[in-house]
């Protein structure tokens, strides 16, 4: 049989239904395999190895005595939290070497609908320090190092489960997304990432700290395991801020639904300072032809968002003043940030912005469906590239290389993200947003599914992949 590992969640989840693996057996091949990759991409904070043991065999038990219709929709399935969120009894470090002896005692929303999911928490993925970089190389911390290549980054702040879910150390992960912080691990590590609607997913227990800025998502091989996750997250919680009506179907149903045609908007740049590196251009150009060729109507458009960075930080780095946690205690650029963080005033007028700009960028969704995108300007970075660089300059570089990202968590529109091609100078994947209006999850779905089977995607060859 092939190494059930290297197949889908979803195949995974019916060899379980169909008791041709048990919990128990298939836990055991992932913490094998962690035990043996890990160290090498620092993938995982943390591994719970005795938990999970003991929690795929009390699913395997019932595995034993219950139907399969009446477990839960991924039951068995191991997955990990990213240590941005707690779980109860496990270290919750938010990135900071100073908490990396820091117990929860309470599960965070994500932990709750993944347990209500049936999955098996295998442990905490690594982040970059308080959520705050592109890039997960937190001081104290081991880098999170792309499977692809190990000398580049998994990127951030979900590094960790993109490196996880792209080494097959897990089969599909939750991550969180308040300016690229899903969709940027998942083009660095070819990995497909769906980044939902405002409202779609619950940030209970603790509520919204960035305004409507940040999401939870999922992370996954394929579209359709990211839909199937997406369901299992998709569940409101009381007191939620932000809510949105269930949709009338799954969204894993949406997978192979017809594709109406679309009026597809082509924008390559929504600042004026960052353009796009040739090789994704190319890769970008790829994508809109081969949507072209599968009927749709592809059309170059123009979307100016360069006002939105200053309100952006704004808010941005106010969450970072507002962690509660001793700037003696952070990095350098974390510092930094936690001083310019202003007065409520500020914050009020910032959000005030983004609002304004949303509005203006939503009412160009008159012209057309899906927007094709990048994820961003230019190739993924080595380890260390930025470490030694001044706050400031710093900032300046990570502004424009995740420049397509943060207008879509302004506006709070959903994202699908997908490996079109492998750039030839790193030979790392190259990935692109499709972008739909408010409540349009279910259309990008479909959408992706249907350019992943044109895409043909392949990974490469190596012990991190086979």
């Amino acid at each position: 049989m092939t190494d059930p590992l290297l197949t889908s969640a979803l195949h995974q989840a019916q060899l379980i239904r169909s008791r041709q693996i048990s919990p128990t057996e298939l836990t055991q091949l992932y913490l094998e395999r962690i035990d043996r990759f890990n160290p090498l991409i620092g993938a995982f904070f943390h591994v719970a190895t005795a938990r999970a043991i003991d929690t795929a065999a009390a699913q395997t038990d019932r595995l034993m005595t219950e139907e399969p219709a009446a477990l839960p929709p991924l039951f068995g399935l191991p997955t990990a939290i990213k240590d941005l969120q707690p779980v109860a009894g496990m270290p919750c470090s938010y990135g900071v070497a100073m908490l990396q002896q820091n117990i929860a005692t309470s599960n965070d929303g994500m932990a709750m609908l993944m347990n209500r999911a049936g999955c098996n928490i295998l442990g905490k993925t690594a982040i970059s320090e308080l959520a705050s970089f592109p890039y997960s190389e937190s001081p104290g911390f081991p880098p999170t190092r792309n499977p692809w290549n190990l000398q580049y980054t998994a990127g951030g702040s979900s590094g960790g489960v993109a490196a996880a879910v792209a080494a097959h150390l897990l089969p599909f992960g939750p991550g969180s997304d308040g300016g690229g912080s899903l969709r940027g691990p998942a083009h660095c590590c070819g990995l497909v990432a769906i980044k939902p609607t405002r409202g779609r997913i619950s940030d209970a227990p603790v509520g919204d700290r960035i305004s409507g800025l940040g999401s939870h998502g999922p992370i996954a091989r394929t579209v359709a395991d990211a839909a199937a996750l997406l369901d299992a997250l998709s569940q409101k919680i009381p007191g939620d801020l932000y809510c949105l009506p269930a949709p009338p179907d799954s969204f894993l149903a949406a997978v192979g639904r017809p594709v109406p045609t679309l009026r597809i908007g082509f924008c390559a740049s929504f600042w004026a300072d960052s353009p796009l590196s040739p090789s994704y251009q190319a890769a970008l150009t790829k994508a809109g032809l081969l949507l072209a060729a599968m009927g749709h109507r592809v059309t170059e458009v123009s979307i100016d968002a360069s006002d939105l960075l200053t309100p952006f930080l704004t808010v941005w780095q106010t969450a970072v003043a507002a962690s509660g946690i001793p700037a003696a205690a952070l990095s350098d650029f974390n510092q930094w940030l936690m001083a310019r963080s202003g007065s409520a005033g500020e914050y009020l007028n910032a959000l005030y912005l983004l609002q304004t700009i949303a509005r203006r960028i939503l009412a160009q969704w008159q012209d057309f469906d899906v927007l094709l995108a990048p994820v961003y300007s230019h190739s993924t970075i080595e380890i260390g590239a930025w470490a030694a660089l001044p706050p400031a300059e710093l900032l300046a570089i990570i502004s424009r290389w995740i420049s397509p990202c943060p207008v879509f968590n302004a506006t709070g529109q959903p994202a699908l993200i997908l490996p079109v091609a492998i750039e030839d100078q790193t030979n790392l994947p190259i990935g692109v947003q499709l972008v739909g209006n408010l409540g349009a999850e279910e259309l990008l779905i479909s959408l992706g599914a249907s350019l992943e089977a044109a895409l043909n995607f392949t990974r490469p060859q190596g012990d991190f992949f086979e």
